[in-house]
């Protein structure tokens, strides 16, 4: 079995790649949790949906999120009657989201309900979030502390960064199955996800970060930034915010104490000797632009060489 460590957008997209190279029975997914959030009187998970709407091939694909030919004539209503509409909820999106909410509100937990909406989708490939108790990532900027979402999406990421919480995260535990998954696999892959608020979000729950430095598996991860940006996402603003240098090298510093092989475009192959050297982490350079399904599947081929398959 592989496991792979999941963001949003940049993970799904590696994650059709890998799909092509191996069976979906054989591939668990832990996906970050830290941005979910409720509005509307819903109860919203970003990053599950994302990565779940792409391998049930519903995905918008070129938002990268979303229900492909979705309408938004709930927003459009909604809006009339006052309220702020700054998350845009398509109108079968709305329904994955009032599904995950009624079964929430039943007693199911978080993993239950990711596992019925994957049966429900036709997704072979297991799917747990990273936690069933609530973690919030938090952002600390100049205009105040709020919500991931409220940073990103309502405020376009234009605040300046001073600090990255998850809340809740010291007294959550990992999703059943999440720490087994880690102990019994063959090979490991960090997706191309932000490296501070998603797979920073993962490692933020006690046991995760040690069964990862534990396992006798192979641990590769993907570098998200290419010569200094991020391909998507406010990666370097984040990591600008909290004193790192936005580079490849501070992604395997990030990663170090538990890493076997970092992946990083060839656009930034002038890296590959200080991450070697400084942090002792094997370097495979690439290219790591996912522009297409078969840039995809050659990148996923070159993670599983990385990992001896």
């Amino acid at each position: 079995m592989f496991v792979a460590m999941a963001g949003g957008v940049g993970a799904a997209r590696f994650l059709q790649g890998l799909l092509e190279v191996v069976s979906p029975e054989d591939l668990t997914v832990i996906v970050n949790t830290g941005d979910d959030f409720e509005i509307y009187g819903l109860y919203v998970s970003p990053d599950l949906d994302i990565i779940t709407y792409t391998l049930a091939g519903l995905v918008d694909e070129g938002k990268g999120w979303g229900i492909k030919g979705d309408t938004f004539g709930f927003l459009d209503m909604l809006s009339r009657y006052g309220y702020e509409t700054w998350f845009r909820i398509g109108d079968r999106d709305l329904a994955t989201h009032l599904h995950r909410t009624m079964l929430l509100r039943r007693g199911l937990r978080l993993s239950q309900v990711t596992a019925d909406i994957c049966h429900r989708l036709g997704v072979q490939v297991r799917i747990l979030p990273m936690s069933d108790d609530p973690v919030r990532t938090m952002i600390r900027t100049e205009a105040g502390i709020m919500h991931f979402q409220e940073y990103l999406v309502k405020r376009g990421a234009k605040d300046a960064v001073l600090g990255v919480d998850f809340l809740g995260a010291k007294e959550a535990k990992p999703s059943p199955g999440v720490l087994e998954a880690i102990e019994e696999a063959y090979g490991i892959i960090v997706c191309p996800s932000n490296p501070i608020v998603s797979i920073g979000a993962i490692l933020s729950i006690y046991g995760i970060r040690q069964a990862l430095r534990r396992t006798r598996a192979p641990v590769v991860a993907i570098s998200p930034i290419i010569m200094g940006a991020p391909v998507k996402g406010p990666a370097d603003k984040l990591m600008r915010g909290l004193g790192f240098e936005v580079s490849a090298f501070s992604v395997a510093s990030l990663y170090s104490d538990f890493l076997d092989t970092f992946i990083i475009d060839f656009r930034d192959s002038m890296l590959a000797k200080r991450i070697e050297g400084e942090l002792g982490i094997k370097v495979i350079v690439t290219d790591t632009l996912m522009t297409s399904l078969e840039a995809k599947k050659r990148l996923a081929e070159a993670t599983l060489h990385s990992l001896g398959r």
